[in-house]
C-alpha cells in the first residue's frame, strides 16, 4: 500500500513537470509568432485622436516624480492629464502641483474625490474623472509606471480601427536596490508576461492589464462605465473581459513599457504577490489552476528531489533550458529587458518563489492593499474589513 501511494506520487509530479516542459515551448512559440506579428503591423502615422490621461494616485512611490514627468513629456498633439486623489493631504498632491506648475503648457487637473462609497478606490477615482474628461479616448496608467515619449502616439494608432474598444500594453519590469524587488521584476517580464502572450496565442486578447489601459468612451459607456468595476478587485482583468463580451476587440499594443517593482523586503514583496494571486484564483478559476503547468522548472525540482533518477534528472536539466531560453526570447528579444541577460542565474528562485505564492494563493481570502485588509468573494468581488480599532463612523 506504501508503495502504491508513492508511485501515485511520483505520477502526479510528472504530469505538471512534463506539462510545463510543452508550456515552455508554446510560450517560445507565441513569443516568435508576436514579434512578427508587431512587426507587420499597418497601422496609420497620422492618427491621433485627442486623449484624456487618467492618474489615480495614493501616496508617493519612490519614483513618482520621475514615473509622472514621462507623461508630461508626451510628444502628442492634444492630449490633457487628470490626476485624483482622495484626499488634501496626500503626500502626492504637492509633487503633483510642482509638475503642473513646471509644464503649464500641459493641461491639467486635480480632482480629489473625497471617501469611495465602495471598495475599489481606484475605480472611484477612474470614475470621478471620466466625468470631467475633454476627450473621448481614456488613457489609464498606474503610478508605477514610466513611458517613451511616443506611448501615446503608439498607443492611439489602434483605434483607428473603430471595432477596438481597448489596448493594453506589454510591460518590463524594472527593479530596485534590494534583490527581492529585482527578483519581482525579472518575474514580470519572464513569467508573467509569458503566460499573457501564451494567452494572446491561443484564444486572443479576452483581458486587460492594468499597469497601461486605453479604453474609448463609447466602448466605456456599452459596457456600464466604470462603475460596473467598482466591486473588484481585478478591475484590469474585469474591464477587458467585458469589453471582449460586449464585442468590441481588445488589443494588445506592441509598445512596451516600464512596470516599476517597489516591494522592498521579503515580507512586501511575498505579500504582493500573494494578493495578486489570491485575487486570480477567485477572479478566473480555472485559469488558475491551469497556471500551475507554467511552473515546470519547480515541479521539475520536487520531481527529483522526490525521486533522483536519470530520467527526473534529464527533465530538470531540459525545464532549466527551455526556462532560460524562454527567459531569454520573452525579456531580452521581445521586451528590451536587457537586465534579463544580468540575472539569468536568479530566474530558478523567482520561479520558486512564484511558486510559492501561487500555492498560497488556493488558500485564504484575505488581501492587504494600500495598507488596508479586503475579504475576496467568488468572482473577485471584494469587501473591505473594518479596522477594529479605527473608532465608529459618523451617522
Amino acid at each position: 500500500m506504501h508503495n502504491l501511494i508513492l508511485v501515485g506520487l511520483e505520477f502526479l509530479l510528472w504530469v505538471p513537470a512534463i506539462g510545463g516542459l510543452a508550456y515552455f515551448l508554446l510560450a517560445i512559440l507565441a513569443v516568435q509568432k508576436l514579434k512578427r506579428k508587431h512587426a507587420i503591423a499597418n497601422v496609420s502615422q497620422d492618427y491621433s485622436p485627442s486623449v484624456s490621461l487618467l492618474k489615480p494616485l495614493y501616496g508617493i512611490d519612490p519614483e513618482l516624480g520621475k514615473n509622472l514627468e514621462t507623461f508630461f513629456r508626451q510628444d502628442y498633439p492634444v492630449f490633457e492629464i487628470l490626476f485624483a486623489v482622495r484626499d488634501e493631504s496626500d503626500p502626492s498632491v504637492a509633487l503633483v502641483q510642482k509638475l503642473m506648475k513646471r509644464f503649464a503648457n500641459i493641461p491639467c487637473t486635480l480632482i480629489v474625490t473625497g471617501e469611495p462609497p465602495y471598495p475599489n478606490a481606484k475605480v472611484f477615482s477612474l470614475e470621478k474623472m471620466a466625468k470631467v474628461a475633454s476627450h473621448d479616448l481614456l488613457v489609464i496608467t498606474d503610478s508605477d509606471v514610466s513611458v517613451a515619449s511616443n506611448y501615446l502616439t503608439n498607443i492611439a494608432r489602434s483605434f483607428e480601427d473603430k471595432e477596438v474598444g481597448l489596448v493594453t500594453n506589454l510591460y518590463r519590469g524594472v527593479g530596485g536596490q534590494d534583490l527581492w524587488s529585482k527578483l519581482e521584476a525579472l518575474g514580470m517580464s519572464t513569467e508573467f508576461m509569458a503566460g499573457v502572450i501564451v494567452a494572446e496565442f491561443l484564444e486572443g486578447m479576452k483581458f486587460s492589464l492594468g499597469p497601461s489601459m486605453a479604453i474609448s468612451t463609447t466602448c466605456l459607456r456599452a459596457i456600464g462605465g466604470f462603475g460596473s468595476l467598482a466591486d473588484y478587485l481585478a478591475d484590469d482583468f474585469i474591464l477587458g473581459e467585458k469589453v471582449f463580451l460586449q464585442e468590441f476587440r481588445v488589443v494588445l499594443s506592441a509598445d512596451v513599457i516600464n512596470h516599476h517593482a517597489y516591494s522592498t523586503g521579503f515580507q512586501n514583496s511575498f505579500k504582493h504577490r500573494l494578493r495578486w494571486n489570491r485575487s486570480s484564483r477567485f477572479s478566473r478559476p480555472a485559469g488558475y489552476f491551469g497556471q500551475g503547468f507554467t511552473y515546470g522548472l519547480p515541479w521539475a525540482l520536487i520531481l527529483f528531489l522526490f525521486t533522483p533518477t536519470g530520467w527526473s534528472a534529464t527533465l530538470l536539466l531540459g525545464s532549466a533550458i527551455l526556462r532560460g531560453w524562454l527567459a531569454y526570447a520573452m525579456g531580452k528579444q521581445l521586451l528590451g529587458d536587457s537586465s534579463v541577460i544580468r540575472r539569468l542565474w536568479l530566474v530558478p528562485l523567482q520561479d520558486v518563489l512564484s511558486f510559492a505564492t501561487w500555492v498560497g494563493g488556493f488558500f485564504g481570502t484575505e488581501v492587504v492593499w494600500r495598507g488596508e485588509r479586503y475579504r475576496i468573494q467568488r468572482g473577485g468581488r471584494f469587501t473591505r474589513i473594518p479596522d477594529p480599532l479605527a473608532p465608529p463612523e459618523k451617522m
